[in-house]
C-alpha cells in the first residue's frame, strides 16, 4: 500500500488497484480507480477546461504514514482514504458520503467482517473490461434529486432503482443532488443501474474499463448545480424568438397544410414562434429530405413563414432504411450501428432500418451535410432530433456496437453526439442562435443547444403529474431547456370533453415551462391517407386529428388564446431566466427547495415549483379540480389571477377556475 502526491491529486495503490483523487473544479473532486496499468484518457462528461475553474489552486494534501491514511481537500470538500482504501467525504469537516465497507477493518469493529463486501467491486468480463459495482453507506435523513427524467411520480429518488440507459421518454443523466449538501456525477456512459436504497447506495456499470465519478460540495442546491454545470458545460443564451408559442401535430402531410395553419394563426392575431414539420415528410427513413410530391416548393413555404416571423423546424430520425438513397454509401463507409449477432437490423417501424452511428465523427458529418443540402438551403431553421435514444426494436444493449465501443459501455452518449452533429454543422455555417429539439440526452447535452421533451407520454392526468416532477429533476441534472407535448402525445380525442379538460390544464401548466409547445397524436385515426397504392413516402402514412387551438371548441380556444397572451407577456422575464441558465446553469423550472433551501417544508413538495425566482406555480393535476392547496414560503405573495396578497409561511387554498392555474408572484 502506498500514497503518492501528483500536482492536485492524491494517488493510492494496493495490489492491482490504483485510486486517483484529484481537484476538479470549485469545491469538487474527481475519483477514479483502475486495475489496469494506467487510466484511460476518457474525460466523458467532464468536458470543460480546468483553466476555467476557480478553487483548484489551493488544494491541500496530507499523508499520515504512521496510520496509513491520507486526506485531500479542495475548498469545502475533503476526501479521506483509510488504510483499507475506504473513502470518506466530508464537507466543512462533516461526513456527507462514505463508501460501504463490510470486510476486515480493525478500525470499524462494529461492521460485519464476515460479509466480505468491499466498496469497489470489479467483476471481469471474459475478453476484457469489467462489470463494476460501487457502494456507499445510505443515510436515513438524505433526500436525492436530479438524475434526468424517468416515468415516475417521485421527485425525491431515495428508495428508487433507476436504470442507467436511454429509452423513449427516459433520459439518463446520472447526476444526483443530495439534501446533505453535495452533488454526485457517475461519470460513465455505460448501461447500468443506480440504487438509492435504504441500506446502501449502489452504482452499477455493465461494462467499463475503470471507475470514474465526480463529487462537489456547496451550501445550497443552486451552488451545487452551478459547480456541476461549470464542469460539464452550460446552455447557450436562448433568444426570445423561441420563448413564445410553438405549433406542432402528428403530422402535417403537405406544405399547404402547414401554411394553412400558420395563416389562420396570423388571422387570429396569434404569433407563432415556431411551426414543426413531423416525420414522413420524407419518402423513406434515411433520405433526410422532403417528398416533392407533397412539398413541391419548401423554399417558398419557408419564405412565407419567415415573413410571419415564424421559425421552421423539421423532424430528423437516425434510422436508415435499406431502400433509402443514402443507405448504400453509409453502409460502405461504416457509418451505421453494428449488431453483434444475427441480421444487421435495429429498427423496423415503417421500414427495414439500421441506425446511423452518431459516435462516429464521419457519420455525424455525413448526416449534417445531407440535411444541410436537403433542408437548410430552403430556409429550414431548426431540427427535431427524434428517436434520439436511439429507439431500438429491442433494448438489448449487448447486441449493438458503435465505433466508440460496445453499446453496453458507451451507448448513453448517443444522444449527445447526435445533437453535436447538428450543433457543430450549424456553428460551422456561422449560425449563432442554435436551437434544436431532441428526445433524449446525456450529461452536458445543454452545451449543444438542446431542448428536451418528455417523450411519447400518454394523455392522462397521471402523466401530467409526472411531467411536473420530470421538469424539476431534469433541471437539477443541468438541462434548463425542457418542454412537453401539451395534452400528452397518445390517445387524446378532441371530441372527448375529459380530454379537452386535460388539454386546458396542461396548456396552463406549459405557460410556466421553459418552452411552450402544442403537440400530439390525436385520435381517432380515421383520416384517409393521401394515397393507398404505395407503401412508402409522405402520402401513405396516417395522420392524427387536428391539434390547433381551434380544434377543441370555442371555450377551449378562448382559454388557450388567453394563456398564449400571458406567455407573451412573460417573455422578458423568461429571457432573464435564460440568461441565468447560460451564466450559472440555473434551471428555469426550479424545485421549491432550490429557492428556499432553509425551509424544510419546501423539501417535501413535488406538485408545485418555482418558475425562476419570482413565480410560484401550482398546476391543476386532477380531473374536475377547481381549487387547490398551495404552500407559500416566507415572504409576501400575490396571486396573479385575482391580485389577492398573502403572507408566506402558510398553506392556503385558492380557486382554480378552468381558465387558469394558481400562480403567485413573490413581492420584495
Amino acid at each position: 500500500m502506498a500514497f503518492k502526491k501528483s500536482l492536485n491529486a492524491l494517488i493510492w495503490s494496493k495490489g492491482n488497484e490504483t485510486l486517483r483523487i484529484e481537484a476538479w473544479g470549485k469545491d469538487s473532486l474527481r475519483v477514479r480507480s483502475t486495475l489496469n496499468a494506467d487510466f484511460t484518457k476518457n474525460d466523458w462528461a467532464l468536458t470543460e477546461p480546468l483553466a476555467k475553474f476557480a478553487g483548484t489552486g489551493s488544494v491541500r494534501i496530507s499523508v499520515d504514514e504512521k496510520n496509513n491514511t491520507a486526506v485531500i481537500t479542495n475548498g469545502k470538500l475533503s476526501a479521506q482514504i483509510n488504510h483499507s482504501g475506504v473513502l470518506t467525504f466530508t464537507k466543512d469537516k462533516k461526513t456527507i458520503l462514505k463508501e460501504y465497507h463490510r470486510s476486515y477493518d480493525p478500525d470499524t469493529s462494529r461492521e460485519s467482517v464476515c460479509l466480505k463486501v468491499t466498496p469497489r467491486q470489479f467483476t471481469p468480463i471474459t475478453g476484457g473490461a469489467y462489470k463494476l459495482t460501487v457502494r456507499f453507506n445510505s443515510c436515513d435523513d438524505e433526500q436525492i434529486f436530479g438524475m434526468g427524467q424517468y416515468q415516475s411520480p417521485y421527485l425525491d429518488l431515495k428508495g428508487c432503482v433507476l436504470e442507467l440507459a436511454q429509452r423513449n421518454s427516459q433520459i439518463s443523466i446520472p447526476f444526483a443532488v443530495s439534501s446533505l449538501g453535495y452533488g454526485f456525477l457517475w461519470n460513465s456512459p455505460s448501461v447500468g443501474r443506480a440504487t438509492f436504497g435504504k441500506n446502501m447506495t449502489e452504482w452499477f456499470s455493465e461494462c467499463t474499463e475503470e471507475m470514474d465519478y465526480w463529487i462537489t460540495a456547496a451550501d445550497s442546491p443552486s451552488k451545487i448545480v452551478e459547480n456541476f454545470t461549470a464542469a460539464v458545460g452550460r446552455a447557450p443564451m436562448l433568444s426570445s424568438d423561441y420563448l413564445g408559442f410553438w405549433q406542432c401535430k402528428l403530422r402535417y402531410r403537405t406544405q399547404e397544410e402547414v401554411l394553412t395553419v400558420a395563416r389562420k394563426y396570423k388571422e387570429l392575431g396569434i404569433h407563432l414562434d415556431v411551426i414543426v414539420i413531423d416525420f414522413f415528410h420524407w419518402i423513406r427513413q434515411g433520405d433526410w429530405g422532403f417528398d416533392s410530391d407533397y412539398w413541391p416548393d419548401p423554399k417558398a413555404m419557408c419564405d412565407e413563414l419567415h415573413a410571419m416571423g415564424t421559425k421552421v423546424m423539421v423532424s430528423v430520425w437516425p434510422s436508415v432504411d435499406r431502400q433509402s438513397r443514402n443507405f448504400a454509401e453509409m453502409s460502405e463507409k461504416g457509418l451505421l450501428v453494428r449488431t453483434e449477432r444475427g441480421p444487421l437490423q435495429t429498427y423496423t417501424w415503417s421500414g427495414d432500418c439500421i441506425t446511423f452511428d452518431a459516435t462516429n465523427p464521419k457519420a455525424r458529418e455525413f448526416i449534417w451535410n445531407v440535411c444541410k443540402k436537403s433542408y437548410v438551403k430552403y430556409g429550414v431553421d431548426m431540427f427535431w432530433l427524434d428517436n434520439a435514444e436511439p429507439d431500438y426494436d429491442v433494448y438489448d444493449y449487448d447486441h449493438y456496437r458503435y465505433q466508440l465501443g460496445p453499446a453496453l459501455a458507451v451507448s448513453n452518449l448517443y444522444p449527445k453526439f447526435y445533437a453535436q452533429a447538428f450543433y457543430d454543422g450549424m456553428k460551422k455555417m456561422g449560425k449563432k442562435d442554435i436551437v434544436n429539439l431532441e428526445r433524449c440526452a446525456w450529461v452536458g447535452n445543454q452545451k449543444y443547444g438542446t431542448i428536451l421533451w418528455n417523450g411519447d407520454v400518454q394523455s392522462t392526468f397521471e402523466c401530467l403529474q409526472d411531467s411536473v416532477v420530470q421538469g424539476i429533476n431534469i433541471g437539477l441534472a443541468g438541462i434548463p431547456w425542457w418542454t412537453t407535448d401539451i395534452g400528452g402525445f397518445m390517445y387524446g380525442n378532441p371530441k372527448d370533453k375529459k380530454f379537452v379538460e386535460l388539454l386546458e390544464r396542461w396548456f396552463e401548466f406549459a405557460v410556466f415551462t421553459p418552452i411552450m409547445r402544442l403537440h400530439g397524436d390525436r385520435d381517432p385515426h380515421d383520416i384517409e391517407p393521401l394515397e393507398k397504392v404505395k407503401q412508402w413516402g409522405g402520402g401513405y402514412l396516417y395522420t392524427g386529428q387536428p391539434n390547433e387551438i381551434w380544434s377543441y371548441g370555442e371555450e377551449a380556444q378562448h382559454i388557450m388564446e388567453k394563456n398564449i397572451k400571458l406567455r407573451e407577456s412573460l417573455k422578458p422575464y423568461i429571457s432573464k431566466l435564460m440568461k441565468e441558465a447560460h451564466e450559472k446553469g440555473s434551471p428555469v423550472m426550479r424545485a421549491m427547495f432550490y429557492e428556499f433551501p432553509k425551509d424544510k417544508e419546501c423539501w417535501t413538495l413535488r406538485d408545485q415549483y418555482m418558475f425562476g425566482s419570482e413565480y410560484l406555480v401550482a398546476p391543476i393535476l386532477h380531473a374536475g379540480q377547481t381549487e387547490r392547496e398551495v404552500y407559500l414560503p416566507q415572504g409576501t405573495w400575490e396571486n396573479i389571477n385575482d391580485k389577492k396578497k398573502y403572507k408566506g409561511g402558510q398553506r392556503v387554498t385558492v380557486a382554480a377556475p378552468i381558465d387558469c392555474i394558481p400562480v403567485f408572484r413573490k413581492n420584495a
